[in-house]
């Protein structure tokens, strides 16, 4: 004889809500999970990039190891830049000297370059331009002069629009950051007989940089700049600066021990 009521017995209130509890957690600690991967994994904006090239191109830097391993196709040249104002717009303006490194007070290229985002129809991340200067006499050695020109100077002093490179993030795996050129033809340039300009860059880890700028005639016969690669201009060391330091004490030197004449003849 059976006693007792005869039906199953009810859950009990607390194990429903226990299980409720954990099912909301779970899910609670799901979609912050995707929300801290979707902050993590945020890619970098146009004006992080273009803030990384600025840095990257700012400092002094030689093509120093690349003449010793080729001085028949590359010199030792010293490259400088440093910032020089800031547009309205944020964009970051830049001026480089390219000079020999034996006299690096007599630079023989000065450029203006302006640095922003790409604009958001081009497939880019980073526009760099280069500019001639108005009066490229008082820009010499600008990285050096204490006080700099006010922003306002140096922006009216933004002369001839010459290049622009679109660069774009590099693949994974790959030993640059950036890398970009102008645009199929180039621009147009006279010097030496060319046409047109084509111009090439890469930023590369540690602040490397590579140019390559070379002109074409109309028959895209190449009349002037190097003709195996770009040049690779790696930032300056504390034993470049001393070799750089030594040269000119030696030509300093020579300057007091021979003719003045003599001595302009070595220095040119």
């Amino acid at each position: 004889m059976c006693t007792g009521s005869g039906s199953d017995p009810e859950p009990s209130s607390n194990g429903w809500s226990r299980r409720a509890r954990g099912v909301v957690v779970k899910t609670l600690v799901l979609i912050g999970g995707a929300l801290l991967l979707k902050r993590l994994t945020k890619s970098t904006t146009r004006r992080d990039h273009a803030r990384v090239v600025s840095r990257s191109l700012t400092g002094e830097k030689f093509s120093r190891e690349q003449a010793s391993r080729d001085p028949e196709n590359y010199f030792n040249i010293r490259m400088m830049s440093c910032p020089a104002a800031e547009m309205v717009d944020g964009s970051q303006v830049l001026y480089l000297e390219q000079a020999f490194w034996r006299t690096p007070q007599k630079p023989f290229r000065q450029r203006l370059y302006m640095v922003k985002p790409c604009p958001k129809e081009l497939k880019c991340d980073v526009e760099v331009s280069s500019y001639a200067i108005r009066d490229a006499e008082e820009y010499r050695n600008f990285c050096d002069q204490r006080p700099l020109p006010e922003e306002e100077e140096v922006i009216g002093d933004i002369g001839e629009h010459l290049t622009t490179i679109h660069l774009s993030c590099c693949d994974p795996g790959r030993p640059c950051l950036y890398q970009g050129s102008t645009s199929p033809g180039g621009f147009p340039n006279s010097w030496n007989g060319a046409s047109y300009c084509t111009s090439d860059l890469a930023v590369l880890k540690n602040n490397e940089i590579h140019l390559w700028d070379r002109g074409f005639d109309e028959n895209r016969n190449q009349v002037w700049g190097p003709k195996q690669g770009p040049y690779e201009f790696k930032p300056a060391t504390y034993s470049s600066i001393n070799e750089t330091l030594s040269s000119l004490n030696v030509l300093y030197q020579s300057s007091i021990d021979r003719p003045i004449q003599e001595s302009l003849i070595l220095q040119d």
